[in-house]
């Protein structure tokens, strides 16, 4: 009986402990803690001890000692930092709230309290860990080469690296600085040139929380060569132009070379630089090619031409000569003409064959009245002029002759003639 009765106490003062042990704890209902950089975050905490007065209450981050301390937050010396604020009390809630989370605030957290009690205390170990939430932007090729060229798949990826507890992860993706797609991934299929940029990803609710950057560089070979002349196409002789070849190319462009054509089906290296000076102008048509590790392409073809240039001073001294010469013919068939129009306007001019030294001219002037005389030989007019001419035919004749001529007028070798010319007026 003795035995029993013992085992029985035993029992009950093991079970008296118990209870009275299992009143001193501390709860924590979130372990996992996912907080934005920038955010406030609360740290939900419960506390429970024996009937007695809680003196002081305290909290710890593994950065420093959970137990001695230094503590984040100490009721007997208040804050150490504004950033963390206590909102529990000394009864029951313990909870502690940080603002403006930093990266540094991530790790274990632990509360600890005291009683009036000598030797109370207590602290709630294996507390909640908080992570700040940082985001990782990851490319990912599907043929696995390091470099992007044209025609290449690539996927972007978005990692949290806190996706514990309760926090869901809504992804937005930029591209410099735009937003160009919404989820976790981003496919790119047959990129090109144009997809070549800074890409980064971020929380959708929280967009000033941003991945780093990542750099899409995608290769190609030349495009849009072209070749130019400076100063012009067309030259004099003796003058120096430049040829000048440009291509846009990922990487570079690493040589270019220029060619003339020779020939339907020929061609002749005539330089491999970006810029082709000459000094002596060889008219023809020029092409250059610009090449890089991705490729080649032509330019379009440009044609010199040679002009004949004549020195300036010569061509002022016979170009005024030539004006002045030209001025002066101008002006004398001018003159010319307005004095034979001023002759022809002041007195009508005959023009008689003069055979002979010795003809006697008579004219007289003729009226209106003279219109209806059978004897007129000359057009209707108001004022015109009859020219007779007398002719004495002496050619040949001994003096002699001539005497006998002087002395018989009805000589045979008289001739008369009468000339109407030159009408002013023509009656109407």
């Amino acid at each position: 009986m003795c035995a029993e009765h013992r085992s029985l106490t035993l029992t009950v003062v093991l079970l008296l402990l118990s209870g009275v042990l299992c009143q001193w704890k501390v709860v924590y209902p979130q372990l996992s803690i996912c907080a934005v950089k920038n955010s406030s975050v609360v740290i939900q905490c419960s506390f429970y001890y024996p009937e007695d007065q809680v003196i002081r209450v305290m909290w710890g981050h593994v950065m420093y000692h959970i137990f001695n301390g230094p503590f984040l937050y100490d009721s007997e010396l208040g804050n150490k930092s504004s950033r963390f604020e206590y909102v529990g009390n000394k009864i029951r809630n313990c909870s502690l709230k940080i603002h403006r989370v930093e990266y540094k605030d991530s790790g274990e957290y632990a509360f600890r309290f005291e009683t009036r009690t000598k030797g109370g205390k207590w602290t709630g170990k294996e507390g909640p860990k908080l992570e700040i939430v940082y985001l990782r932007a990851v490319v990912a090729k599907t043929n696995g080469n390091k470099t992007m060229k044209e025609g290449d798949s690539v996927n972007l990826t978005c990692i949290n690296s806190c996706d514990g507890g309760n926090f869901s992860s809504a992804f937005t993706w930029f591209k410099n600085g735009e937003p160009i797609n919404e989820g976790p991934v981003f496919y790119l299929r047959n990129i090109s040139s144009t997809n070549s940029g800074n890409y980064t990803c971020s929380l959708t609710t929280h967009k000033e929380t941003t991945s780093g950057v990542i750099n899409i560089d995608v290769e190609y070979g030349p495009k849009n060569t072209s070749g130019s002349v400076r100063p012009s196409t067309e030259v004099d002789a003796g003058s120096n132009i430049t040829l000048a070849c440009s291509s846009h190319a990922n990487p570079s462009v690493e040589n270019y070379t220029w060619f003339k054509i020779v020939g339907d089906d020929d061609i002749k290296k005539v330089g491999n630089k970006t810029e082709l000076h000459m000094r002596e102008v060889f008219p023809g048509q020029y092409f250059c090619t610009a090449t890089n590790k991705h490729g080649s392409q032509n330019s379009s073809t440009v044609t010199l031409k040679v002009k004949v240039s004549i020195p300036h001073s010569t061509f002022t001294r016979d170009a005024f000569i030539v004006a002045a010469v030209t001025v002066l013919v101008i002006v004398t068939i001018v003159v010319v003409i307005r004095r034979f129009n001023k002759k022809r306007t002041r007195a009508p001019e005959t023009y008689c064959e003069e055979e002979i030294q010795s003809a006697t001219y008579i004219n007289w002037p003729m009226s209106d009245n003279s219109k209806s005389h059978e004897g007129n030989m000359c057009e209707e007019t108001t004022i015109g002029v009859i020219y007779a001419a007398v002719d004495f035919n002496t050619k040949g004749k001994s003096n002699m002759q001539q005497q006998q001529m002087d002395s018989n007028y009805d000589d045979e070798g008289v001739i008369y003639s009468t000339v109407c010319r030159d009408q002013i007026l023509k009656t109407s």
